[in-house]
């Protein structure tokens, strides 16, 4: 009896400890736009070499497109441009860093994919991305001149897909990264560069030389990334209320034609 008793006291113990701690977590959780608040910071992972999207200026200042809206977020939320603190990350980390609770949103160049949407939830787009072309070659002014052209493009990107779609005589020349495709461009073993027109902005404005060509041959939405779950849901609403508000007030189109943003 003794030992039924003292199992059944250590039973009831260790019950009262799992829902005790199950209800904090729980309190903690659902009062996510709270926490952010009663804290006084929004913690969000940013790129930072990713121009003009998120990088760093001459002062060692994080700026760009993104670094905007993340700014201004904080402003929305708790009335202070500057109560955010922005965590660089990878490409590889975008996801995780949020999964992990490390932050409170990511805005560092995400597209929705089917993938990702298991993960976490998105916010309505802010910018609308898509493959666009690269050259120094004054004779390519449009898509059609590219026709029979040398293209680099990354090697197992989605780009691959569009520019044979679109070009399906040009000859695509795999590279494994943005300076393998500039030697190839400056040699003249290649003749444009495909990649998200957001990145080859950037590529632009470091290498005046290139220009952009007007085009956009496929689209991709860029959104906030939010942690999944109804205890969100009151913060998920905050940011699309927000976007919807900068969209109609031609806040984001002003911020991104002022980063160059096609």
């Amino acid at each position: 009896m003794k030992i039924k008793k003292l199992l059944m006291s250590r039973l009831t113990s260790l019950l009262a400890f799992f829902l005790l701690t199950f209800v904090c977590v729980s309190s903690s959780q659902a009062a996510e736009l709270e926490e952010i608040i009663r804290r006084g910071q929004l913690i969000v992972a940013v790129k930072d070499n990713l121009r003009p999207l998120g990088f760093y200026d001459e002062r060692g200042n994080l700026q760009g497109l993104e670094i905007d809206i993340a700014k201004r977020l904080a402003r929305e939320i708790l009335g202070n441009a500057d109560a955010v603190v922005l965590k660089p990350v990878t490409n590889q980390e975008r996801l995780q860093v949020i999964l992990d609770n490390q932050v409170d949103l990511v805005i560092a160049r995400i597209a929705t994919t089917p993938s990702r949407d298991r993960l976490v939830d998105f916010s309505d787009y802010y910018y609308l991305d898509g493959t666009g072309l690269v050259t120094k070659n004054p004779n390519l002014q449009q898509l059609d001149d590219l026709s029979a052209s040398k293209i680099a493009v990354l090697k197992n990107s989605s780009t691959i897909a569009v520019i044979r779609s679109e070009l399906s005589n040009a000859r695509l020349i795999g590279v494994e990264s943005y300076q393998e495709a500039l030697m190839l461009l400056e040699a003249g073993q290649a003749d444009a560069f495909a990649a998200d027109n957001s990145l080859l902005t950037g590529w632009v404005q470091e290498y005046s030389q290139y220009r952009q060509l007007p085009v956009r041959l496929s689209g991709d939405a860029l959104c906030i990334a939010i942690p999944k779950g109804l205890q969100y849901s009151s913060l998920h609403q905050k940011i699309n209320s927000a976007i919807a508000r900068w969209q109609k007030s031609g806040w984001l189109r002003e911020r991104a034609n002022y980063w160059g943003l096609p």
